[in-house]
């Protein structure tokens, strides 16, 4: 499958007929909603996970040198934190045009962090996509997020900015953080390097 997967995207019809869509956000969306909603609430998914296994050819690199960003792991039992918008269909172009690189709209049962849950979906990249480039040991991922820029600037910002929105929610993500603190022993290892 090509990495870039508007067209993909626009072809599912699944709430195109809703008036409003719940859309589950776990990466950048949680900390960067460049689109309009009507609503925000914390939320969460379950059997999931969160991992920087996914390549960014767009936004945290190039195609020559892609960046890493989240995607979600098929985990029985897991529960994966995030950040929920109530939006309109009108919004799915947007979004189509920023998950593009090997995102696909995925159908899920939403649970609200003060109660009550819906149906909606997300955007995730699976393991078939071109621009999935799979497990890495977190001092590999943090080493390779350190190195890559792209069009929306450093891959480490990305890494965290999500790192401290998950903390604002008050969730706790073993893999997120673990990388984000392998990235501060790289840069305190540069510092040092250079006295």
């Amino acid at each position: 499958m090509s990495t870039n997967t508007i067209a993909i995207n626009q072809r599912m019809s699944r709430f195109d007929d809703h008036a409003q869509v719940w859309l589950f956000g776990y990466g950048s969306l949680i900390y960067k909603a460049d689109f309009p909603y009507l609503e925000r609430r914390p939320a969460r998914i379950r059997d999931w996970s969160r991992r920087f296994w996914q390549g960014s050819h767009d936004h945290r690199g190039t195609p020559d040198a892609p960046g890493r960003v989240v995607t979600l792991i098929p985990d029985p039992g897991a529960v994966c934190a995030g950040m929920a918008y109530l939006i309109t269909p009108e919004v799915f172009d947007h979004l189509d045009h920023r998950e593009k690189n090997g995102y696909l709209r995925h159908a899920t049962t939403i649970e609200f962090s003060d109660g009550g849950s819906a149906e909606g979906l997300v955007y995730i990249a699976a393991g078939t996509n071109a621009a999935f480039l799979g497990p890495a040991s977190e001092a590999e991922i943090a080493s390779h997020i350190a190195n890559a820029v792209g069009p929306s600037g450093l891959n480490r910002d990305y890494l965290t900015h999500l790192a401290d929105a998950l903390r604002a929610l008050g969730e706790h993500d073993a893999h997120v953080f673990a990388i984000e603190e392998r990235l501060r022993e790289m840069d305190r290892g540069s510092r040092s390097a250079r006295r």
